[in-house]
């Protein structure tokens, strides 16, 4: 599963697992390797001292009357039965090999050689040969064996002497366990070491990841540090640059500002004086004025919440402007022509917070809120909750005629009325989905279970 899943990892995770499994494999290989080094080593041992009693046979054995004798050898683990220390002497004749002495301790058991093994000892005669074979009660043995001709003896003669390797290969196995548990152990070591090392030595980096989501977020303007000195340049770039975001943001909302005034104003005055002159030409001048005025408003706003929106990050709560627009609603809408007030009921978490600017929340939710009040009957509920990571919902439900589904594009396009004789221009869904759009966000028309509208707004929350 963690071999699966190695693609999703981070970056650090990646490389951890890779040391980690780099490391064991090395080390079981160099466990592996000191295994064999030490049981060769044993063996070579075995066959010096198993060399020397092949020797003595040699040394010592004697041609009498024609007879081969054995010498005699005061190796007494030789004279007991199946001690594991064994010794034959055999004559060649005709290419097969007949015992002619062996030692007490083989009891009714003969040390038997392969076809290849004696090709072997005849390729080279007078050399001493090492084989691993099966002895008494089918034990592994290690045997020396040599072939030599002796004065007076017409047949060649095999000297083999035999120990049981059992020990060995328990010395072995026993070394080879101890040294893979430590070098498991100083792997762990080794793995934890890297751990610790990775995951301390990259906290600055983790910081600075913490502090840039901070200013994301609006909970500070630029990163605050100490960092080290590989990443203090990275900081102050990155400080630089939100400067420099800053800057070209204020620029944006200074020309806005400087545009809407220069723009405005003239409009302010062809009103004026097209209200004093009366007539037709006057109304279309009014009317078109107005239209442009309008039209200036709603583009300089959006504009506006565009600039405002690519900021580090505003934070605006929620739960007071909820409270602050139900107040003055219900106020406004006190005295409907139908002679019933409104009653706006809201919820929301106290520290539920909207990653951006209040007016901007305020022009938002007030204009959802002001055209629910002039469709309902009497009851408005709003709910602000969060939905999911960076995201909240604002629902506000109305208990009034409604929209009908095939015309709820329409209610968002700008300047569109679905009754004219409700008092308005228009632009108010319009206003709201293109100023949640701004930000990222959207906007939907449902049917309410009190009956009327609900429009649900999706908005960037600021999180912590």
């Amino acid at each position: 599963m963690m071999l699966l899943d190695f693609r999703k990892r981070s970056l650090v995770r990646r490389l951890v697992l890779l040391a980690a499994i780099w490391t064991l494999i090395v080390l079981l290989a160099a466990g592996a390797f000191l295994t064999a080094q030490f049981r060769d080593a044993a063996i070579r041992r075995f066959d010096q001292s198993l060399a020397v009693l092949t020797d003595d046979l040699y040394a010592g054995s004697a041609v009498e009357d024609g007879v081969l004798k054995a010498p005699f050898l005061t190796d007494i683990r030789a004279t007991r039965a199946y001690s594991g220390r064994y010794w034959t002497i055999f004559a060649q004749k005709n290419g097969a090999l007949k015992a002619v002495e062996r030692s007490r301790s083989l009891f009714d058991s003969d040390l038997m050689l392969s076809t290849a093994q004696v090709d072997r000892l005849t390729a080279d005669p007078g050399k001493t040969q090492f084989f691993d074979m099966h002895g008494p009660q089918d034990k592994p043995l290690r045997a020396a064996a040599i072939l030599a001709r002796l004065p007076n003896y017409p047949d060649p003669v095999v000297f083999i002497a035999a120990e049981d390797r059992s020990p060995i290969d328990a010395d072995a196995d026993r070394f080879g366990r101890i040294t893979i548990f430590a070098l498991l152990l100083l792997g762990a070591g080794l793995i934890l070491a890297i751990v610790v090392q990775v995951r301390f030595g990259l906290q600055p980096i983790f910081r600075l990841r913490r502090e840039i989501a901070d200013v994301r977020r609006g909970k500070a303007e630029r990163l605050a540090g100490p960092y080290p000195v590989e990443l203090e340049p990275l900081a102050g770039e990155l400080n630089g640059l939100l400067a420099h975001n800053q800057e070209v943001v204020e620029r944006q909302r200074t020309h806005v500002g400087n545009l809407a005034h220069a723009l405005k104003t003239p409009l302010s005055v062809m009103l004026t004086e097209a209200s004093q002159q009366g007539g037709p030409l006057a109304e279309v001048v009014e009317r078109q004025a107005q239209t442009m005025r309008e039209q200036v408003d709603h583009h300089l706003r959006r504009a506006r919440a565009a600039a405002r929106s690519q900021t580090s990050g505003e934070r605006t709560p929620v739960e007071p402007i909820l409270d602050e627009l139900a107040v003055t609603l219900e106020r406004i809408f006190q005295d409907k022509s139908d002679g019933r007030g409104v009653e706006i009921d809201w919820r929301c978490p106290e520290d539920l917070c909207f990653q951006g600017e209040r007016q901007d929340f305020m022009e938002l939710a007030g204009n959802v809120m002001e055209n629910a009040g002039k469709w309902s009957k009497g009851r408005i509920r709003a709910e602000a909750r969060p939905d999911g990571e960076g995201k909240m919902l604002l629902i506000v439900d109305d208990d009034g005629p409604g929209i009908p589904p095939g015309q709820r594009a329409d209610a968002l396009k700008r300047g569109q009325r679905m009754d004219e004789h409700t008092p308005g221009t228009g632009l108010g869904l319009s206003i709201v989905d293109e100023l949640a759009r701004a930000y990222g966000g959207s906007v939907r028309l449902d049917d309410s279970p009190l009956g009327g509208l609900r429009v649900v707004l999706s908005l960037p929350r600021a999180e912590g």
